[in-house]
């Protein structure tokens, strides 16, 4: 799975996310975008889920682009144990997307395989998503 290869700390507050994405909310190498319009987590194996969707749909004759990674760990106590003893250990790590963020970029695909790829690609994520074009 993704994760980074160093952290200057291991373990982070989670943190509230209220704004609408001001960076990375517009097509910049591609030709189609897939936008977020829910604010939330992306595990790494959501995104290696939707890599895998991505790959198999512009295997032919396309690119595609991830614009997000997951470089915040995320913490979890093991089942069963009481409060306190301080804060679990890292499980796994996330990507934090706002509203806007446009999460993968793809290039070479007509409209009818993109909008395909999409329902699948939705169905991986846990945050609503939409398909953007480029303006030109």
């Amino acid at each position: 799975m993704l994760q980074p290869k160093r952290l200057k700390h291991r373990r982070q507050f989670r943190g509230i996310y209220r704004r609408t994405a001001i960076k990375g909310n517009h097509v910049n190498f591609g030709t189609i975008g897939v936008k977020t319009l829910d604010s939330g987590m992306i595990t790494d194996r959501q995104i290696e889920a939707c890599r895998v969707v991505m790959a198999r749909a512009t295997r032919k004759a396309g690119r595609f682009w991830m614009r997000i990674f997951p470089d915040r760990p995320y913490t979890k106590k093991p089942p069963e144990v009481t409060m306190g003893a301080g804060k679990g250990d890292v499980s796994h790590y996330v990507a934090v997307v706002t509203p806007g963020k446009i999460l993968f970029e793809l290039e070479g695909l007509d409209e009818l395989t993109a909008k395909a790829m999409h329902k699948n690609l939705t169905s991986k994520l846990g945050v609503k998503t939409k398909l953007v074009s480029r303006h030109i």
